[in-house]
């Protein structure tokens, strides 16, 4: 999959262009049936499909006040979500109060002038200075600059309609599989293994930190996790939390892999949640902690064993 970081570099592409539009923070159900539009118009028409999105997310620039605390994915986390898609070109625009300032007629003709044939969103997609750009703005649009606007209705579970705001919400309760069905995936973070204090390691227990800092998180404790790492799913057991028992200051999330020993750091690896096993809490000692975590690895490598991916 291709990636294009302004409008500037997709004007430069010479072939017919089927472009997804939105945020897609998650890329669940939803978002997925707009790509699908992008998708399947490029193999009907020929050309190749891509996904145009914005980082950072452009309420955080607009309305600060009103932004979500927590998103659902990274941006590089979303590429690799939407590599699987089916899709040949992936889009981060770099959204800034330029942007936010820009008219809606302005930010289409820059992008119409690359060979844009077909134009997906969701039907209740608005973009341009005060969100001037709607559905109906598209269709007015669209004869005059040469594409085809595809809008796709709402997906719903149960009685309303699928939203990120949804999604990280049953996150943050704990209801992961409620998320899931609303994902179409396990709901899992994304990121490069950090350096820790390597106090694991002194137990027994080596971990692989991640950074948490702007993801939706399920509630603290231990998990039984799976760990994608280069395309290979491993099993493992993880602490998401403050660690009070070595005096943490921060939130962290930290994995150890069951029967792995290579060495992570600098690695990205992609983290599921599979099922919380019990809260975080203080131990009055290293060996206590000890071995609480070797009962926490043998629930684990046993939940996982019934739980096949």
């Amino acid at each position: 999959m291709r990636i294009c970081n302004s409008l500037d570099e997709l004007a430069t592409l010479r072939q017919d262009l089927h472009l997804a539009f939105g945020v897609f923070d998650g890329v669940h159900t939803g978002h997925q049936t707009v790509i699908r539009l992008a998708v399947q118009a490029a193999a009907n028409l020929g050309g190749i499909s891509g996904l145009v999105t914005f980082d950072p997310h452009p309420i955080r620039v607009i309305a600060p006040a009103r932004a979500p605390r927590k998103l659902l994915a990274t941006i590089d986390h979303k590429a690799n979500i939407v590599r699987s898609l089916g899709l040949d070109l992936f889009v981060p625009l770099h959204f800034d109060l330029k942007m936010a300032a820009m008219p809606a007629a302005e930010f289409l003709d820059s992008l119409c002038r690359a060979p844009v044939k077909t134009i997906a969103v969701g039907e209740d997609w608005r973009f341009g200075h005060n969100r001037a750009g709607d559905v109906p703005f598209l269709r007015s649009q669209s004869a005059k600059l040469g594409f085809t606007l595809q809008a796709a209705s709402p997906v719903m579970f149960g009685d309303d309609r699928i939203s990120s705001t949804r999604i990280r919400q049953a996150i943050h309760d704990g209801n992961l599989r409620e998320a899931a069905r609303m994902l179409g995936r396990p709901y899992s973070i994304s990121g490069p293994v950090l350096a820790g204090r390597k106090l694991g390691r002194t137990i027994g227990f080596p971990t692989a930190n991640l950074s948490t800092d702007s993801l939706q998180l399920p509630p603290d404790g231990v998990w039984a996790v799976r760990v994608n790492l280069q395309d290979k799913l491993l099993d493992g057991v993880a602490n998401l939390g403050i660690r009070p028992t070595v005096d943490g200051q921060s939130r962290t999330l930290e994995v150890h892999l069951l029967d792995f020993s290579q060495d992570l750091y600098g690695e990205t690896i992609d983290v599921r949640f599979v099922k919380h096993l019990r809260p975080e809490r203080k131990f009055e000692s290293l060996d206590a902690l000890k071995n609480q975590i070797t009962r926490d690895t043998e629930d684990a490598r046993n939940i996982l064993r019934q739980n096949h991916p």
